[in-house]
């Protein structure tokens, strides 16, 4: 009897032990955006887009054979991947993004320590060509969120050898619809340790909401939308959803951009007709690839003081 109290009292010490580890787990660091992944419904004018509007370089994609990468540096790009042939549930045949990425220093401990606060993560990180290592799971409000781990041995690129004509290097933050500010928060806030960058709207109303990584300056963008529930509104159209849905690329100046692109003919489709000032006082011109995803082009500082909020974080930098 006395062996058996003992052996129970040494295996609730374990447990005990292991729960605290579990609780104290170190998050590994999340220290910027690697990619955005949307859909195409014409392949070749996507491709003419982010090749020649964009300046990105096209790459093969070791997550899929289907898919294609455009890359601005050796660590951000964008995947393009075919639209999906059935679109499901009804409604959602007007959605064009498939999923937003942000690097970690190790996309296996990331699983295991969302793994260790009870959110839902697949059994097994994923490998791919190269050795880009990235796991995928659901936001509170269901969208896809990869975290994927660059091999190091990339870094030593020099980014504008790498892709020459882009218009910028870096993304700086990536945004898609959002109905609940505070669902969205017990994720990225609080499990994930994002940090406030800058909120604002119009006519009083929240209608962005910024939230940086939290070990480096890109941001993540709520684009809020009003109505309960997690589903797309059913006014909503394709362009107005591909305004929210989005991916911004820095540079030091819009206008200096703008002008180059002019300048070589570059431009093409849907765009803005010139830089503008936004309400957070950066300047920033909007173009959209052919199936209405937006890409905004926007200065890495301010020349104006913003609206709503003041800046709480430093700025992303080439």
């Amino acid at each position: 009897m006395r062996a058996r109290l003992m052996t129970a009292a040494v295996f609730a010490a374990f447990t005990v032990t292991a729960a605290a580890q579990q609780n104290t787990m170190a998050r590994p660091k999340i220290t910027g955006i690697s990619h955005i992944a949307v859909y195409t419904s014409d392949s070749a004018a996507t491709e003419r887009y982010y090749t020649t509007v964009v300046g990105a370089v096209k790459l093969s994609d070791p997550e899929g054979e289907q898919g294609v990468r455009y890359a601005l540096s050796t660590t951000q790009y964008i995947e393009v991947l075919p639209l999906p042939a059935k679109a499901a549930p009804p409604g959602t045949s007007i959605v064009r993004l498939d999923h937003i990425a942000f690097i970690t220093e190790s996309a296996g401990g990331m699983r295991k320590y969302l793994a260790a606060k009870g959110w839902k993560v697949p059994a097994r990180v994923q490998h791919g060509a190269g050795g880009m290592t990235w796991f995928e799971v659901r936001d509170p409000e269901g969208n896809k969120v990869q975290f994927v781990e660059t091999p190091a041995k990339q870094y030593a690129f020099v980014l504008s050898a790498f892709a020459p004509d882009a218009i910028g290097h870096h993304i700086i933050h990536v945004g898609y619809m959002v109905h609940s500010r505070e669902a969205e928060d017990k994720f990225y806030r609080d499990l994930l340790g994002f940090r406030p960058y800058w909120w604002g709207g119009r006519g009083g109303k929240v209608e962005w909401v910024s939230q940086q990584v939290p070990d480096g300056h890109d941001w993540l963008e709520y684009m809020m939308v009003a109505g309960a529930g997690n589903g797309i509104p059913a006014d909503m159209s394709q362009n107005t959803l591909g305004v929210l849905d989005h991916f911004s690329i820095g540079v030091v100046s819009v206008p200096d951009a703008y002008q180059k692109l002019v300048a070589a003919n570059r431009l093409g489709g849907r765009h803005d007709p010139a830089p503008k000032i936004g309400l957070d006082g950066k300047y920033q011109f909007n173009m959209y690839d052919p199936d209405g995803i937006r890409t905004e082009v926007m200065n890495f500082h301010a020349t104006e003081k913003p609206c709503c909020s003041p800046f709480t974080a430093e700025d992303p930098v080439e």
